[in-house]
C-alpha cells in the first residue's frame, strides 16, 4: 500500500476572514489544504453564521493557540429584536416574538451601560462546552436542556452603531468567554422584547485585526503568485508580552534537549519566558528561584 504523502512542515499564524455558513473547523480545513500544511488549528471558534477574524495556526503555531484562545476580542453584532430563538440567533428555530416598545435614547444607553464591566452570563445550551462528557450543542440538538451554571466574564465597552427599531448594530469589545449571542438575549430581555443575533462579525482577537486578515478566495489568489511566506505571522508573535531571554549556542543545545540551564534572574523575572538565540525562537521557559530555567515547551522549527 502507498504511503499517504506527508504535508509541509509549515510554521506559523495566517489571519482568515471566514465567510458565513461555514464552521470554524471547515474553514481551518480549507486552510490547510491549501497549503497542504502537516498541522493546523485555530483560535476560538466562530458560529456559521458568523463572519470575520479567525487566526489559523500552522506547524508548531498550534502551540500557541491556548494563549490565543485567553485573548480579548472584538465584535460587530446586529441583533434583531422582538425575536427569540432556541440557538440565540437567526439560524435557529424562532420560539416567541414580541413586540418592541418604544425604547428611549436614553433607555437604550441605560441598558447597554448595565452590561459593562464584570457581569455574570449563562452559556447556551448551543455551544461547545462540555457536560459529561458531551458537548452541550449535541445535547441540545437531542432536545435535552441541562443547568448551566454562570461564568464572570468582562464586556470592556459597547457602542451603539445604529438603531432602527426593531434591529441594533454594536461594537462589543468583550473577554474570552464571552457569548455574544447570550449578551443579545440578555439586553432583548432589559429591553422587554427579547433579542437573537442577526448579524455577527469578529473584528479583532487580541493583538489581531480584522483589517490584516484575508479571505479563503485572496489566499487561494495568494498562492499563485505572493509567496506565503509574505503574510505568515511567525509563531512567538502572540507572545510578546511574555519576558525574553536570549541564551548561548551551548545553553540552547541543552534547552532542547529539556534540560535546564543555570541562567542568573531577580524575583521581578521570575515565572513564563521566551527563549532565544541569535534571535531563533527556541520555546517557553520557566525562570526558577534558583537561578536556572527550566524549558516547558520547546518549538521544532527546522
Amino acid at each position: 500500500m502507498a504511503r499517504r504523502k506527508k504535508g509541509l512542515d509549515i510554521h506559523g499564524i495566517i489571519l482568515l476572514d471566514k465567510r458565513q455558513g461555514i464552521s470554524s473547523n471547515k474553514a481551518m480545513q480549507e486552510v490547510k489544504r491549501l497549503y497542504n500544511a502537516n498541522k493546523a488549528g485555530h483560535t476560538g471558534s466562530l458560529d456559521p453564521l458568523a463572519t470575520g477574524l479567525l487566526p489559523i495556526c500552522l506547524g508548531e503555531g498550534t502551540k500557541v493557540s491556548a494563549y490565543m484562545l485567553a485573548d480579548d476580542k472584538r465584535y460587530q453584532t446586529v441583533i434583531q429584536l422582538g425575536v427569540m430563538t432556541d440557538t440565540g440567533d437567526v439560524d435557529g428555530t424562532v420560539l416567541e416574538t414580541k413586540a418592541v416598545p418604544e425604547i428611549s435614547d436614553q433607555q437604550l444607553a441605560d441598558c447597554l451601560a448595565s452590561f459593562v464591566g464584570e457581569i455574570e452570563q449563562v452559556p447556551p445550551m448551543y455551544s461547545a462546552l462540555k457536560h459529561q462528557g458531551k458537548k452541550l450543542y449535541e445535547l441540545a440538538r437531542e432536545g435535552i436542556t441541562v443547568e448551566r451554571k454562570a461564568r464572570k466574564i468582562t464586556i470592556y465597552a459597547i457602542e451603539c452603531l445604529a438603531f432602527t427599531g426593531d434591529t441594533l448594530t454594536l461594537d462589543v469589545c468583550c473577554s474570552k468567554g464571552t457569548y455574544i449571542r447570550t449578551l443579545a438575549e440578555d439586553i432583548g430581555h432589559y429591553l422587554g422584547c427579547g433579542g437573537t443575533v442577526k448579524e455577527l462579525r469578529r473584528t479583532a482577537a487580541g493583538q489581531f485585526l480584522l483589517a490584516d486578515a484575508r479571505t479563503i478566495e485572496q489566499l487561494q489568489a495568494l498562492e499563485l503568485g505572493e509567496p506565503l511566506e509574505s503574510i505568515l505571522i511567525s509563531v512567538d508573535q502572540p507572545l510578546q508580552s511574555i519576558p525574553a531571554v536570549s541564551v548561548s549556542q551551548f545553553e540552547a543545545d541543552l534547552i532542547q534537549q529539556g534540560q535546564q540551564i543555570a541562567y542568573p534572574t531577580t524575583e521581578a523575572k521570575l515565572g513564563v519566558c521566551r527563549i532565544y538565540h541569535d534571535e531563533k525562537f527556541l520555546g517557553l521557559g520557566e525562570m526558577l528561584m534558583d537561578d536556572k530555567i527550566q524549558p516547558r515547551k520547546l518549538f521544532i522549527m527546522n
